[in-house]
Order: C-alpha cells, then structure tokens, then sequence
C-alpha cells in the first residue's frame, strides 16, 4: 500500500511538473511572438522616418536658388539637386528604380542612366511634385505604408533681421 501510495506522489509531481512546463513553454512563445511583431513594426517605422528624413536633409542641403528640380528620369521623375563646384554643375538625382530608393552624383549632363546608381533603401513607389518653392513627396515603403512629406523651400527668402 506504501509503494503504491508513493508511485501516486512521484505520478502527481510529474504530472504538475509537466504542467508547469507547458505553460512555462507557452508563456515563453507568446513573448517571443510578441516581441517579435514588436521589432518587426518599430524597424518598418524607423525605415519610413530614416527615408523622409534623408530626403529632407538633401533637400535642405541643396536648397539655394535653382538647387532644387524635379525633372523625368528612366521610369519616372526625380528629385534633382544641383550644386555648382569650382565653375562645373554637377546634379544628385534620386529617385525610385528597381524597387529601391536610389541616388546619382554626377555631371548635370553627363547622360547617366538610372541603373548606374546607389541603391539608398527599399520602396515601392515615389511621387514628386515641386510647385513653386513647396515640395510634396509620396514615398510608398514596400509594405505599402504611404509616408508623405511637404517641404518649404526657403532659397531666395530675405534674412529675417
């Protein structure tokens, strides 16, 4: 009877054991899950702030009198940044190709196609529209997430006193 009684204890530790296990096991996958689609939404995020962000810094870089154009290149439009450097005019072109964010340097006509650029990051589509000293960008992310951004070209503009 003591035997059989002290088999029923080991059988009932086990079993909680096993018990405990599974809902250790449980709670740790859900966690891992959750994290997981946590990091997956935060970096989707932080890939649209970085683009917006880099256009707007390479506009604002570039923004000075005729420094900023959009203009047709290969499949679509571009974003045309034009400096002048010891009396020559180069242009950095970026604009959407292949499914990536891309960007040229180059001579204003050196006559480059859009396949010789840099790839920046991935994206699905971008819209440009400058009209006036406004610009409004569109750029899909290849999720399709829209993340739109206006900028207020300020070249020409008198300095405030």
């Amino acid at each position: 009877m003591k035997t059989q009684k002290h088999h029923m204890e080991g059988l009932i530790a086990l079993l909680l054991f096993g018990v405990f296990a599974v809902c250790l096991m449980t709670v740790l996958l859900t966690g891992a899950n959750a994290y997981r689609s946590l990091t997956d939404r935060d970096q989707t995020a932080y890939d649209r702030r970085v683009c917006a962000q880099y256009l707007a810094a390479r506009v604002r870089q570039a923004d000075r009198l005729d420094g900023v154009a959009v203009q047709p290149f290969g499949d679509g439009d571009a974003l045309v940044l034009i400096e002048d450097i010891d009396g020559y005019s180069y242009a950095t072109y970026v604009y959407l190709s292949d499914g990536y964010l891309m960007e040229l340097f180059c001579a204003l006509d050196s006559g480059l196609t859009p396949d010789a650029g840099e790839k920046i990051m991935p994206a699905k589509g971008l819209s440009l529209n400058l009209d006036g000293r406004r610009l409004d960008v569109g750029l899909t992310a290849p999720d399709g997430a829209l993340t739109e951004l206006t900028l207020s070209l300020r070249s020409g503009e008198e300095v405030a006193a």
